[in-house]
């Protein structure tokens, strides 16, 4: 069973649907006990970092998460919920989960902000498994005004270019992140899930 975090924000409802339908069997939760007894968590991602991170203190969610991923529970964060995991997040000065180095910043320039629709995904490490089955510069959906600057840059796995160019994926024997939906981004998206699932099933 994969636990999908739900903290009061975000669209919960298309992640879980867009897993059960590469296979995954889903539950969602703010319940610490679920996230405890579960094969992987996953962490969706849609509204104010500071908010979300008071939530998911208030429900003891983030030290389920933390013992999830200490356990080796494979875990993934798409968009707020991949900046959720750094050190800082600037909007609302928070303090992120601490599951790797680094700080969540605003976008300081671009055509637009917020970043919303479709952009390049350049991957760095083609031969990872996040990438498993999806092409070199491949397209997916975006909507976000804030992005992750590691202090580490082992673990960045893909740029992508808005403006100029930030990490849009975390790889880390820990945890994936993606600063795009896969879940509204088609077949693309649904492959990653699908090497989600498939490092969950081990």
């Amino acid at each position: 069973m994969i636990a999908i975090i739900d903290y009061r924000a975000g669209n919960i409802r298309s992640i879980a649907k867009a897993l059960e339908q590469v296979g995954a069997r889903v539950q969602v939760t703010d319940d610490p006990a679920v996230v405890a007894e579960s094969r992987a968590v996953v962490l969706p991602g849609v509204g104010s970092g500071g908010s979300a991170m008071a939530r998911i203190t208030e429900c003891g969610l983030d030290d389920a998460i933390r013992e999830a991923t200490d356990q080796g529970k494979p875990f993934l964060g798409i968009c707020l919920g991949m900046q959720l995991l750094a050190d800082h997040h600037a909007e609302g000065e928070t303090d992120g989960l601490h599951l790797f180095r680094g700080a969540v910043r605003r976008i300081p320039h671009g055509p637009k902000i917020p970043h919303m629709g479709w952009n390049q995904v350049q991957q760095l490490h083609s031969d990872l498994p996040i990438f498993a089955n999806i092409p070199q510069n491949a397209y997916f959906y975006f909507a976000h005004s804030y992005y992750v600057e590691p202090q580490d840059q082992s673990g960045v796995a893909a740029l992508t270019d808005y403006g100029s160019p930030y990490c849009s994926v975390i790889a880390t024997e820990q945890v994936w992140g993606t600063q795009f939906h896969p879940e509204k981004s088609g077949d693309v998206g649904l492959q990653l899930l699908k090497n989600f699932v498939r490092w969950v099933k081990g």
